[in-house]
This record gives structure tokens, C-alpha cells and sequence, in this order.
């Protein structure tokens, strides 16, 4: 039996980034402009680090400013609200992301909802949501503007296919759903209240597996043929008894990819598929907003 394609998302981005790069030196040279993001992490999660730390690097590589303000768990709500409303009044930042989680202390929604939604490179804001959904212009969340990019430079045109999104996250799940109905696809959500989740999923074309829980999706819920983007980034212990037991852990996705792989035209890999493309998209977003916040028309990223 054939084995799936691998939709290698570390190349793409890789070459998305040289093509945000490439815009980014234009908007420098021609407008004297050079997109800004900032990075606000409050804490000392270590997962979080090493993503912000990574952020960074591959901003500066991509030729913008990069400003990463590092805050003490114990910061207050008050103080945290305070930084983001003076990274919205300064011009020379375009994009602006606080890393989460947050500390107890501090509620989310309220941070996420007080940055000016045309710096919201997230794309978590309200109105970027509601933008998303009536065909606006906006900022789309990085995760599911990434998995779309893979599947129209696989796919070509999406018209017409059916795609089930398992997952009906606000990050992932229902901005997924937009997309793929802004392409022209017949859009199933599901999640964890469907009904005989496993024949919803046989009956995609695309499947998009966004729940979180690894490796749930089996090689027998794909229907043959079907292109596979599986979002879930999960930790389990490693598959060496000897190296479970001392701890160690290895990153799995939502889908069993091997069972998967045996049965789908296309699959993306954990790592390697997604995750790469949300800092590249989050790159694409800052560049766009640059080009927006100064009434320029933005180069496209589009497969």
C-alpha cells in the first residue's frame, strides 16, 4: 500500500520567511519603513522561553524590529495592561503578542482584548474574529492561516471538498472553519459531542485534527486519500521504557501518524508540519500590518 505524502511545513516556512524577508527589505528601501513586533512574556515558563526566544531571532532575521519585554510572574494586571497600551501609542511597533499562559493573577481576555486589534499579529482579538467571519480585512490567527497556506500549496483549489475540523477552539477550530469556507469547502466542525466522531471524519476530504488529545484520530477514521493537517503539539512519555521511566518525553500529534500515513493522500508530521508555519505567519502578519497601519496595500503570502 502507498504511504502518504509528508507535507513538510519546515521547508515552507522556511521559505515563507525569505519571502516576508524579501517584502520587508521592499517596504524598508521604498518606504522607510520597518515593521516592528514586540513580544511581552510575563513569567519564567520554559516552554514559553524557548518559543519567545525563538520569535525573535527569526524576526530580526527576517529584517524587523524585535522587542521582547521579559516581566516577573508577580506582575499585576494593572502593570501588564499599562505596557500594552503604550506599546498601542508607539508607531514604530506593528505588531504586538503576549505570550500565554499568564500568571493566576492576571486574566487573560482582558490583555488579549485591550491591544489594538490592528497589532493583534495573533489574530485573538474580537474584532479580528468578527473581520474573519464576515470577509473582512484583518489579522488571522497564525496556526490556522499556516495550516491553509500548506493545504492550497497542496491542493491548488479547495473549492468544493469536504473538510471536517476536529477541534472548536477560538484558536484553531472556528478561525480554521472560516478559511476553509472563504476557499469554497463544505465545512464540518466536530468535537467532543459529535456523534459517531469516527464516520465524520472517514467522510473528509480534508480532516483538520485541532483537539488536543494525542494521537486520538486512528488510521481507520481517514478516509483513503484524504490530506491530513494535524495541529496537536503533545507531550508523552518516550516510547523507550528505559528512557520513560528516567523521564523523557517525546512530541506526538493529534493523529496516529504511522495508522494515518498508511491510508491519506497527504499528512503533516509532528514536528515539522505545522509548527514551524505559525512564527512564519506570525512574521507575515507584522508585515502586513506595517503595510496597513501606513495605508499601503501588503504584498500577498498566498499559496
Amino acid at each position: 500500500m502507498a504511504r502518504a505524502s509528508i507535507i513538510d511545513g519546515k521547508a515552507f516556512a522556511a521559505t515563507l520567511v525569505d519571502r516576508v524577508a524579501r517584502a520587508t527589505d521592499d517596504l524598508i528601501a521604498d518606504h522607510g519603513i520597518k515593521p516592528g513586533l514586540a513580544v511581552v512574556i510575563v513569567g519564567e515558563d520554559p516552554a514559553s522561553q524557548i518559543y519567545v526566544r525563538n520569535k525573535g531571532e527569526t524576526t530580526a532575521r527576517a529584517g524587523m524590529r524585535s522587542d521582547t519585554h521579559r516581566l516577573p510572574d508577580t506582575t499585576t494586571q494593572a502593570d501588564l495592561l499599562a505596557l500594552v497600551r503604550s506599546l498601542n501609542a508607539d508607531p514604530g511597533i506593528h505588531g504586538i503578542l503576549v505570550q500565554l499562559p499568564l500568571p493566576a493573577q492576571i486574566d487573560a481576555a482582558a490583555v488579549l482584548g485591550a491591544i489594538d486589534p490592528d497589532k493583534d499579529v495573533d489574530g485573538f482579538h474580537v474584532v479580528n474574529a468578527g473581520r474573519l467571519a464576515v470577509g473582512l480585512p484583518g489579522l488571522v490567527p497564525c496556526t490556522p492561516l499556516g495550516s491553509a497556506l500548506l493545504l492550497k500549496d497542496r491542493l491548488g483549489d479547495l473549492s468544493g471538498l469536504h473538510a471536517v475540523i476536529v477541534g472548536r477552539s477560538n484558536i484553531v477550530g472556528k478561525p480554521m472553519a472560516q478559511l476553509l469556507l472563504a476557499e469554497n469547502c463544505t465545512v464540518t466542525v466536530a468535537h467532543s459531542r459529535s456523534r459517531d466522531l469516527p464516520a465524520l471524519c472517514r467522510s473528509a476530504d480534508i480532516l483538520v485534527a485541532a483537539v488536543g488529545r494525542p494521537e486520538m484520530i486512528r488510521g481507520d477514521w481517514i478516509k483513503p486519500g484524504a490530506t491530513v493537517i494535524d495541529v496537536g503539539i503533545n507531550r508523552v512519555p518516550s516510547a523507550d521504557p528505559v528512557k520513560a521511566a528516567e523521564g523523557k518525553t517525546r512530541v506526538v500529534g493529534d493523529v496516529a501518524f504511522a495508522e494515518a500515513a498508511a491510508v491519506a493522500g497527504a499528512i503533516t508530521p509532528v514536528p515539522g508540519g505545522v509548527g514551524p508555519m505559525t512564527i512564519a505567519c506570525l512574521l507575515a502578519n507584522t508585515y502586513v500590518a506595517a503595510c496597513r497601519a501606513n495605508g499601503l496595500e501588503p504584498s500577498s503570502f498566498d499559496a
